[in-house]
């Protein structure tokens, strides 16, 4: 699968950005394009100026609301960052017919912090443009959902997440949710913590979006997962997720496949699944989920009817009510990984705890508002006497 990946705001920029890494990898390692065109939209200059790998002309690092903003951002307003996307949207939309091999695209990705001011504005604005001016490709979201220490301390971020979050489920075809506080790693620095947490959660597209464009014949699985498949398989609400498990070098040169081989194959199979369930980018329940599907990658020697069986049984058992697609993909070496994606998720606790907040939040806003205009008045009434200067 082909994507045209699209960052909004600074999270969202930088994100683009590994995507692009991503693609440079694929195509170094196993000569394949999987993003067609990597952009940076944001109305702040010097975020787009530290960025790494997306091309640094005009086309693809795209300023926007020069003329509100003066290139310093929109301070966190999401309401301003929808106004300026509406008024600057076409200049990124027309950009996208830049990207390199376009034609080939099957889908667009636009991906967001959902706690900012531009991307959490722009995002379901851009969208929407994306969807009227490219009716025959799904458009993807990536909402971005913020640490816990900014929903803590920041009430004004959890009213854009849930605005942003709202605009999105109606306006794309499937949002990916992922949540940053379940990629944090303690002991590494702000910096490198970051880095860090984009390289995750643009891990687990690798396979998936290799699999189909795969050429090489000795690389093409049995079950190949396509753009068809993932296009049927997502809709709303929607977790990805990986887990891998190590297989021991010698395996390979043992002669024989007697019963206890084949079992640890099998439990090597469902360790790599339960590793891509608990590592799912944000936490849910999988019996919620209406599609689902999931990709093994391994040594072509490794996999079997028996260990494809197994994992079909596991993620049923997991998500009972949800639609399987399932596909291999013989090209890892001494290590057995699975992507999982759960789509069509019916109800996501985070989500709904944000709408709840949010709503507590702007009636607590209006109070102080009125509170606020009580106290001008006040103060107006105390100083009606005084002559003025003006």
């Amino acid at each position: 699968m082909k994507l045209v990946v699209v960052g909004l705001g600074q999270c969202g920029g930088r994100i683009a950005d590994a995507f692009a890494r991503l693609n440079k990898r694929a195509r170094a390692h196993r000569g394949m394009e999987i993003v067609t065109g990597a952009f940076a939209v944001n109305t702040d200059a010097a975020d787009l100026s530290g960025l790494q790998t997306i091309r640094p002309d005009y086309q693809h690092r795209i300023l926007i609301g020069g003329r509100r903003t003066g290139g310093h951002g929109v301070g966190k307003i999401n309401e301003l960052g929808a106004e300026v996307a509406r008024e600057d949207g076409d200049k990124v939309v027309d950009a996208l017919r830049t990207a390199h091999r376009f034609f080939e695209t099957d889908a667009f990705l636009l991906i967001a912090g959902v706690a900012g001011g531009t991307g959490s504005g722009a995002l379901p604005i851009i969208t929407q443009m994306m969807k009227d001016r490219y009716i025959d490709k799904p458009v993807y979201t990536m909402a971005v959902l913020p640490f816990a220490h900014e929903e803590e301390t920041e009430e004004r971020t959890i009213y854009n997440a849930a605005t942003c979050l709202k605009s999105l489920y109606t306006t794309a075809d499937a949002v990916f949710l992922a949540d940053n506080q379940r990629f944090v790693r303690k002991d590494f620095s702000l910096r490198n913590n970051l880095l860090q947490i984009n390289d995750l959660m643009v891990e687990p597209f690798y396979n998936l979006l290799c699999a189909g464009e795969e050429t090489r014949r000795r690389h093409i699985g049995a079950r190949m997962v396509d753009a068809g498949d993932i296009i049927q398989s997502m809709v709303g609400w929607t977790v990805i997720g990986y887990g891998k498990a190590q297989l021991p070098t010698w395996g390979f040169f043992s002669w024989g496949r007697n019963f206890r081989k084949k079992s640890t194959e099998t439990h090597r199979g469902i360790q790599a699944m339960d590793e891509a369930l608990s590592e799912l980018s944000v936490k849910c329940n999988p019996a919620e989920s209406g599609r689902a599907l999931y990709l093994v990658s391994a040594p072509h020697k490794e996999m079997n009817m028996d260990l494809v069986k197994d994992l079909g049984e596991y993620l049923r058992d997991m998500a009972p009510e949800a639609v399987i697609r399932n596909g291999d993909y013989p090209r890892e070496k001494n290590l057995i990984d699975v992507t999982l994606v759960l789509s069509e998720l019916g109800a996501v606790d985070k989500i709904k705890n944000y709408y709840e907040t949010a709503t507590q939040f702007i009636h607590a806003s209006k109070g102080r508002e009125k509170q606020a205009e009580g106290k001008l008045k006040e103060i107006e009434e105390a100083s009606k006497d005084i002559p003025s200067l003006l």
